[in-house]
């Protein structure tokens, strides 16, 4: 579940042209900018600007018209989406918009899943992992609807914020067909796959609408008949799970 998607033998990339200037390029892929904005800041509290995501996201687009090469077999579409998403992120990384209390909770819920797995040899249920913490299962669902703008990205560290590996770093990189990043990549591919098997049906769809069919959280409520704000905490609890389930099984530093 990354937040891009290569696109491997495909349609040949859409390369620069004579006929497409750098100014032509970036109004061309403007909408796919505040589309992504848009899908972060329906995650985030209300004092974060639009407006200002799409900004970044702009500088984002411009460095990866600037830096793209056409050799590599990866559409400009798949390169923009990468730097864009990468350029916001960081820009939220580094406002530190989430108040303290909201990532200790986030951090309390994903080592109770990874507890609970280790014991249960098992993804833990939303009742045991609230027993967990000794909280109601109502409560604990407040707190995943609160930590959902923490979940922003989380696959790209699975450790630490500051030690994680950064598990995008070799998408549509100048390194990208070497034999050790292919190795990688299907190895994460693998990981990423195993742990959402584990995942109830529930949870899957959410992800699968989400981050393959592009849904927002409120279309994805109205296919599955749920509450918008359902639809958020069970994202953000599939999110942790992953999380959780990567950090035991994927090193901290790759080289």
């Amino acid at each position: 579940m990354t937040t891009a998607h290569v696109e491997l033998n495909s349609a040949p990339p859409s390369a620069p042209t004579p006929e497409k200037t750098r100014e032509d390029l970036i109004l061309e892929h403007l909408p796919q900018v505040k589309l992504i904005a848009r899908r972060i800041h329906e995650r985030l509290p209300v004092s974060v600007s639009l407006e200002d995501l799409v900004s970044v996201g702009v500088v984002g687009l411009i460095a990866a018209i600037d830096r793209y090469d056409p050799t590599h077999d990866v559409k400009l579409k798949t390169y923009a989406e990468y730097k864009i998403r990468g350029a916001i992120l960081d820009n939220l990384r580094g406002l530190d918009w989430a108040p303290r209390q909201q990532r200790k909770r986030a951090k309390l819920i994903e080592n109770a899943i990874a507890a609970l797995e280790q014991e249960l040899q098992r993804m833990p249920t939303e009742d045991e992992i609230a027993r967990r913490l000794e909280i109601p299962v109502t409560e604990y669902q407040d707190w995943l609807s609160d930590s959902r703008g923490l979940t922003l990205g989380s696959l790209e560290n699975a450790g630490s914020e500051e030690e994680g590996c950064n598990l995008l770093r070799y998408l549509a990189d100048s390194d990208e067909h070497w034999p050790s990043q292919i190795v990688e990549r299907a190895e994460l591919e693998r990981l990423l796959a195993s742990a959402i098997d584990k995942m109830s049906d529930l949870e899957k769809s959410v992800l699968s609408l989400y981050y393959y069919e592009e849904m927002t959280l409120r279309e994805i409520a109205k296919v599955l008949s749920l509450h918008e704000s359902r639809i958020s905490q069970l994202k953000s609890q599939a999110i942790l799970r992953l999380r959780s389930f990567m950090q035991k099984r994927w090193p901290l530093e790759r080289t």
